[in-house]
């Protein structure tokens, strides 16, 4: 049996609330002998579970460290969705580990910051991999391999720009990968408008509200495009590429496509306080 350890700032929170059960599916339907065993956090949500409570409910060992955790798991999984500040500390020492490490979206809080984990990662033969789910959505999915050319994509998605744009980016960059060039802000107070232009003049555009779906408009280079209604499936597709990258030390992701999220969200950031201005998008050419 694969033992999975969990390491999160506070436990009782959304993701941690509902990855063990996505995990006991997905192991009970394919045959998968995994399981999540160990569970660590820094702290304990006020108002909510503490550890040994949150442990108890999900049947999971509570662990006393970080390091304990590391050496009892097999594969490891860093959650902190919300607090992404606490990533490269929380990272630090599974990153030197070797072993397999999921890291829950917001990847990092900076582009700088994912860039230091990533090596850090390298520098140890550590596999590193980090995605929102909306990039598994099935229907996107069936559109981001196709052969047709990409000319636009548009994207639209509820929450604020701190803790959801990144589901928006992540969806851009796995239809039109790296190589964003400047973006600029058109929002108002209560929603966001980024457009974003590439280097070989495709575009994209971010709409962010908070009643919105999470929807997709695709045009391509032959006149035609594609409007994606909704996006499902995007957890149970997640869990399975998080348990199949465990088994073979292999990202679906590239490093260079989050760190591509990352400097979006870096310039999305500074052109929500500039509005209709440019603002560049630092290049993530660098190999990891």
């Amino acid at each position: 049996m694969k033992k999975v350890g969990f390491i999160d700032f506070y436990l009782d929170e959304w993701h941690a609330n509902n990855y063990p059960t996505w995990i006991r599916e997905n192991a009970k339907e394919t045959g998968r002998d995994i399981e999540v065993a160990y569970a660590w956090a820094a702290m304990d949500l006020e108002g909510g579970l503490d550890t040994e409570s949150w442990c108890e409910k999900q049947q999971v060992q509570a662990l006393n460290s970080i390091e304990e955790v590391v050496a009892k798991s097999d594969y490891l999984i860093i959650l902190s969705p919300d607090h992404p500040e606490h990533h490269e500390q929380l990272g630090q020492i599974p990153l030197m580990s070797g072993k397999p490490v999921y890291m829950d979206k917001t990847f990092s809080p900076d582009l700088e910051t994912g860039k230091r984990m990533f090596e850090l990662a390298r520098q140890y033969g550590t596999p590193l991999f980090s995605s929102s789910a909306l990039r598994f959505s099935t229907e996107l999915f069936d559109y981001k391999n196709t052969k047709k050319e990409l000319e636009y994509v548009a994207t639209i998605g509820p929450g604020i720009f701190k803790n959801y744009a990144v589901h928006q980016f992540e969806m851009i960059v796995s239809l039109l990968g790296i190589g964003a060039k400047r973006l600029k802000s058109l929002s108002t107070k209560h929603a966001n408008l980024l457009h974003i232009e590439y280097k070989n003049g495709r575009q994209a555009s971010l709409s962010q509200m908070q009643h919105a779906d999470f929807q997709t408009h695709l045009q391509f280079g032959d006149g035609k495009g594609v409007w994606i209604s909704q996006c499902s499936d995007m957890f149970p597709k997640l869990v399975d590429s998080i348990l199949t990258f465990f088994e073979t030390r292999d990202s679906p992701v590239t490093s260079e496509e989050t760190l591509e999220v990352m400097a979006l969200l870096d310039a999305g950031k500074t052109a929500l306080g500039k509005r209709d201005t440019w603002i560049g998008v630092q290049s993530t050419d660098e190999e990891f």
